[in-house]
């Protein structure tokens, strides 16, 4: 297959560079800036499963884009969606399949209105990455999981071709019947981790150590999962184990990348992954919960996103 993989960041330039030093046919869609970095330097993974250096590895600027790809693997940030949807539009022919990899669930009705709905399939991964002051990829941790999927669970030919692509390419690669399901269930989590250590600006351990801290993670975790199951995606016992032990470890380092993001005074995910599900929850509630956990922390987020662009504004004025 041939494999378009837009952006050479942290999840993109990871998950492409192993489908690249394992043989597979991959090109990068990047802005010229990027394309100019890898040119020079390369793309650089850093990884406890082996570093590597790709020398000037194939990219693609999206206005050079002249026939469409087999797949296409979206790794944007959700605020980059609409900018991502136009610069894979003219990669996108009869045959192609989209392979989106970003958290919640709203993208996947915005792909579906551009392109239409078989085209696009569920999918999701696990993996602690980062870029570093040089631009390189940075694997933080040993997992580094692919999981896809139909969303209604079905086989077809364009899979199998997609396995065997993502197959054996130095990541662990899954095909999953119930790709929703899971998609959901990680979005609980992610919501959680993100709302309780963003709210509280402090890791899981620390939250831990806090009077009321512990409550206030399993009550945005009763919150999220309440919300999953009233729109038809209950999560499963032994994920809620498993999400609760994560997020209840003493002493545990984890934090989410958005407060990560937030105390790099980057941009963040806030309406994708906390205020979409507050609107579903809302859209399923005759009363609304002003005053939940989760409404607490999207609006914490929302404030620091409206402070963040007043201050580059006036630094935008400040220049001239």
């Amino acid at each position: 297959m041939r494999v378009l993989v837009l952006g050479a960041g942290a999840i993109g330039g990871y998950f492409g560079g192993r489908l690249l030093q394992a043989g597979r046919d991959v090109t990068f869609l990047v802005r010229s800036r990027r394309a100019a970095e890898l040119h020079a330097a390369g793309l650089v993974i850093k990884s406890p499963h082996g570093d590597l250096v790709l020398r000037q590895p194939p990219t693609l600027l999206a206005e050079n884009i002249r026939e469409p790809f087999d797949l296409i693997l979206l790794s944007c940030k959700a605020y980059d969606l609409a900018t991502a949807i136009d610069a894979v539009a003219a990669a996108v022919g009869p045959g192609t399949v989209i392979l989106p990899l970003l958290n919640g669930m709203r993208h996947l009705d915005a792909l579906d209105e551009r392109f239409g709905k078989s085209k696009v399939i569920g999918g999701l991964c696990v993996i602690a990455a980062t870029l570093d002051a040089q631009h390189a990829v940075v694997h933080l941790n040993d997992t580094h999981t692919l999981t896809f999927g139909a969303r209604d669970g079905a086989q077809s030919d364009a899979l199998r071709a997609i396995a065997e692509t993502l197959g054996n390419a130095g990541f662990d690669a899954r095909q999953s019947g119930e790709i929703l399901q899971e998609m959901w269930e990680k979005w609980v989590l992610l919501a959680t981790l993100a709302g309780a250590t963003c709210l509280m600006r402090a890791s899981i351990g620390d939250i831990m150590a806090a009077p009321g801290g512990e409550a206030l993670v399993l009550g945005l975790l009763e919150q999220c999962r309440r919300i999953a199951a009233a729109t038809g995606y209950a999560p499963r016992p032994a994920f809620l184990e498993r999400a609760r032990a994560a997020l209840t470890m003493k002493n545990s380092p984890l934090t989410a990348s958005m407060l990560r993001d937030t105390e790099a005074n980057a941009p963040v995910e806030a309406d994708h992954v906390l205020g979409d599900l507050l609107r579903r929850e809302q859209a399923l509630e005759s009363e609304a919960r002003a005053l939940s956990p989760l409404a607490i922390a999207y609006a914490h987020l929302k404030a620091y996103e409206i402070r963040r662009a007043r201050t580059l504004e006036a630094a935008r004025h400040a220049r001239g």
